[in-house]
């Protein structure tokens, strides 16, 4: 199954500072088709106006990763952990059994971000945050783990459920193909930018591709592409 979700279908909120998209219901946005695709929980797609952010808040049990697409996002929380993360690159939290952090763009320009929320295996744990650059170049081609609750991706920044959030850089007229290890995994695809092609389906910038019961997925790019893809139980 593939199912193509366009970016003017999705929920959206713009708070002047925020303007906010959610593929799956979040807060005043509520679609009981789209409560969640898997583990896979949230998947905000947010512009943060500069000087702008999220005051502190709690949050637990839920793993949070953040893919930055433009601009820099800075997190400060509770535990003492403090950074920036630059476009390209990825953060994770850990909410475990309960964080509080902020999240402001400190930036001259808008921040825009993908903010991917996934159900953990267990509740409770210690909290943890952690933010790693994943140059472009280094994912030209295929598909490189970003965050992964997998043993086997060490490069990956780890979160504590059965997914792994990748990414991936594709030229116009090539192809990108990804087989996830069961055939009823739950795969969720955003093209960041461009514009591709999986099966019958042309997906846009900032559309959602829900995909199931495929062995085996192949992208083409139609336009020079930037992927970000969650493989979820």
């Amino acid at each position: 199954m593939i199912e193509l979700r366009p970016f003017e279908s999705l929920g959206a909120a713009n708070h002047g500072w925020l303007d906010a998209h959610h593929h799956f219901s979040f807060a005043g946005y509520h679609d009981p088709s789209r409560m969640h695709w898997g583990s896979l929980r949230v998947w905000n797609d947010d512009t943060i106006a500069a000087g702008t952010g999220f005051p502190t808040h709690p949050h637990n049990d839920m793993e949070i990763v953040t893919y930055v697409r433009k601009g820099a996002i800075t997190h400060r929380d509770n535990q003492g952990n403090e950074g920036r993360t630059e476009a390209g690159d990825v953060q994770v939290m850990s909410a475990g059994s309960g964080i509080a952090h902020s999240e402001y763009n400190l930036e001259d320009e808008d921040t825009q971000i993908f903010q991917i929320w996934i159900i953990p295996e267990k509740r409770g744990g210690e909290p943890s945050w952690g933010a790693r650059p994943f140059p472009k170049g280094d994912r030209a081609g295929s598909f490189v783990p970003l965050a992964s609750g997998t043993a086997n991706d060490n490069d990956a920044l780890p979160i504590r459920t059965d997914a792994r959030v990748l990414g991936a850089t594709i030229k116009a007229g090539e192809s990108v193909t990804y087989s996830p290890s069961a055939a009823d995994r739950h795969l969720y695809l955003v093209p960041a930018t461009g514009k591709v092609q999986i099966g019958d389906v042309e997906a846009h910038a900032r559309d959602g591709v829900a995909i199931t019961d495929l062995e085996t997925v192949t992208i083409t790019a139609l336009e020079d592409s930037e992927l970000v893809l969650v493989d979820a139980a």
